[in-house]
């Protein structure tokens, strides 16, 4: 009888856990809906139970299927708000301060992730975003070997200067463009990962239709992340004790940040820089210190410490001292030492890093790693830091590059009944190295995910790679990111696509331009002409065809606005390039005669070919029209490029 007893109050809860309607994290309080399309609302409940929403002047109902699923599609209503909806089965959901407008998906990498407090003007911008009805959703990080009907996490932010930091920055300056010029709410879904590749934002069954990729991903393995788990905390323990790092035991890391702990035996990697370049592929917590000397000058006065970008988050003490900490892999790190730490002699700085994934430890350029003592003397920190690991997460074993479809299947499949305009697209850094591939993974990536959402060609605007010394790649060596970049022009082959072109504002020695201002604006102009009737011209010169005219060549250009520029004081035209049959490339002369720019070179009498800002950090190329626009890009060869041979596989 009480076994009995048990069992029914077992049933009964089961019943009531179950029967209750609930909803995706996406639709929620401050959400944006898109506007004049059909609205999906859609949810889980008890197997056959009735769901009802209202919203606005609308009511309809449905029955869950034999799975608890259910799904009701909504007439589309006009821009405006904010409303109420709400939800019924055995339970009421209410949703608060919903707008109808524009919501568009921001994805791709770290450029795209990169947020408005780590961006140009950060505190201004900050201060001055204000914005109620922008609104912002990020979808949390995950993997999964299977696609999945919700999102790890997450929830809509209004565009106060609260929240706005976070946003993604492109995103933002996009859609503070569009609200600007159609005062009309704008709504973003942000959902993207850094450093990875086109192929995980891709479906198993995309690759599967494709002959360039069938073979490959009938070769993914079963996946268990529990065994890959653990297989890879051995393999990581097994190389860096081969490397003689340090390991912590007990409770030992607890003294790391000391001035006295002996960090002698530790091994020493260089500073900054990622640390996979030397220690392969570790997530986890790691402790890097670094021993200073001062004198007695330096003593009794206040300093800053600056540590550039620490990917993720830090930790940071100085004799011992905690100075600060950021949760950010984007942030500059500025830590105010106090006058009394620092002291004559030996000083440690022990920083610990938590590495949740990717990149991981303290990057970007030397000078932005040092020591500044009060009154202006600085000491640079850049070089060998002494290396200690407290703990490897076995949990990363499976990072978002691992194998293909792991981030379409968390990231993109649980948003797929969300309707939208469009995409927001910044990718490539990571498949730079398969660029000629690229030219029909990017396109079946667009595709597949047109024929997921299943609402027609939607526009996709997509970022070309700005300009970035990767390796000094160039005509004569070969450029990954060149090449790249001509994969990007050649996807403007698909309908109702748009590239923004941004080689005239990257950054040499970054690979995270801090200008996302423009690259927003440039993105913003492109859809309000295309798509929203602010007819204007909204990108650069670009190539069209060329013409051999004795020892020179002439360029024949599309895009030319209101007439070609040359953003040179002197008006002198720079990144162009020409060869002869031999493929010998030399810089060129260069001018422009009316909307055409003549080349030629007196190291090429017989001329069959032309480059323009053909590497993989063209500063220099300065064609322009007179609306403000670079010029794409491009080369009039198909000569046999380096990436030719590469392909993407399963380790």
């Amino acid at each position: 009888m009480k076994k009995q007893l048990i069992l029914t109050v077992l049933l009964f809860l089961s019943f009531f856990v179950y029967s209750n309607v609930s909803l995706p994290r996406l639709i929620s309080d401050n959400m944006v809906l898109q506007r004049e399309k059909p609205i999906t609302i859609w949810g889980w409940a008890n197997a056959g139970e009735k769901v009802t929403i209202q919203f606005n002047k609308q009511t309809k109902s449905t029955r869950t299927d034999e799975l608890g699923k259910w799904i009701i599609t909504l007439e589309p209503e006009q821009a405006g708000g904010p409303f109420v909806m709400t939800v019924k089965g055995k339970n009421k959901i209410t949703i608060n301060d919903i707008l109808v407008g524009e919501v568009w998906i921001c994805s791709g990498q770290s450029n795209m992730e990169w947020p408005v407090r780590s961006s140009n003007n950060a505190a201004a911008e900050i201060r001055s975003s204000n914005f109620p009805q922008i609104r912002h959703f990020t979808v949390q990080k995950a993997v999964s070997i299977k696609p999945e009907d919700e999102v790890k996490g997450g929830d809509w932010k209004i565009a106060t200067p609260e929240n706005v930091g976070d946003f993604t920055a492109i995103g933002f300056f996009f859609a503070r463009e569009l609200y600007n010029e159609l005062k009309i709410p704008i709504g973003l879904v942000h959902t993207s990962w850094g450093g990875t590749h086109s192929e995980t934002w891709t479906s198993k069954e995309a690759f599967e239709r494709s002959e360039e990729f069938k073979d490959m991903i009938a070769k993914m393995p079963e996946l268990n992340f529990d065994v890959l788990s653990k297989k890879k905390a051995e393999e990581i323990t097994k190389r860096l004790k081969s490397m003689n790092i340090n390991f912590a035991e007990g409770k030992e890391s607890l003294s790391w940040k000391e001035t006295n702990f002996d960090d002698s035996r530790w091994p020493s990697i260089r500073v900054p820089q990622l640390w996979e370049k030397t220690m392969g592929d570790l997530d986890g917590i790691v402790w890097l210190r670094n021993t200073i000397s001062l004198e007695d000058e330096d003593i009794g006065k206040s300093a800053v410490l600056k540590l550039s970008m620490i990917d993720d988050s830090d930790e940071t003490y100085v004799n011992g001292m905690k100075v600060g900490s950021t949760n950010s892999y984007s942030a500059q790190r500025s830590y105010v030492i106090p006058s009394s730490v620092l002291k004559k002699g030996k000083n440690v700085i022990a920083v610990k890093v938590t590495d949740t994934g990717g990149g991981g430890g303290i990057y970007g350029d030397d000078n932005d790693v040092k020591l500044v003592i009060q009154q202006g003397r600085e000491l640079s920190l850049a070089g060998n830091w002494q290396v200690g690991v407290e703990s490897v997460a076995s949990s990363a074993a499976v990072g978002p590059n691992s194998y293909p479809t792991l981030l379409f299947n968390a990231m993109i499949n649980p948003i797929l009944n969300y309707s939208f305009r469009g995409a927001l697209w910044y990718q490539g850094e990571s498949n730079a190295g398969r660029a000629y591939q690229y030219r029909k993974a990017f396109p079946l990536m667009i595709q597949d995910w047109r024929n997921h959402f299943k609402q027609g060609d939607f526009p996709f605007y997509f970022v070309q790679l700005a300009s970035f010394n990767a390796a000094m790649g160039n005509s004569k060596l070969g450029s990954t990111w060149a090449e790249l970049r001509e994969a990007q022009t050649m996807a403007l082959s698909l309908p109702y696509t748009g590239m923004a072109v941004t080689t005239d504002i990257g950054e040499a020695t970054d690979i995270h331009p801090r200008n996302k201002q423009d690259v927003g604006h440039r993105l913003a102009v492109i859809a309000l002409n295309q798509l929203y009737d602010k007819k204007q011209v909204d990108g650069g010169p670009m190539y069209q065809s060329m013409k051999v005219e004795g020892n020179k060549i002439r360029i024949i250009f599309t895009g030319t606005g209101s007439g070609l520029v040359a953003k040179d004081k002197y008006g002198y035209l720079k990144g162009f390039e020409i060869a002869g049959a031999d493929q010998k490339f030399y810089y060129a002369k260069a001018m422009t005669e009316g909307n055409d720019v003549v080349v030629s070179s007196e190291a090429v009498m017989n001329p069959v070919a032309v480059r323009f800002a053909w590497a993989d950090n063209p500063d220099d190329a300065n064609l322009f029209n007179k609306e403000g626009y670079p010029a794409v890009p491009f080369r009039t060869d198909t000569w046999k490029g380096v990436t030719e041979l590469s392909k993407y596989k399963i380790d």
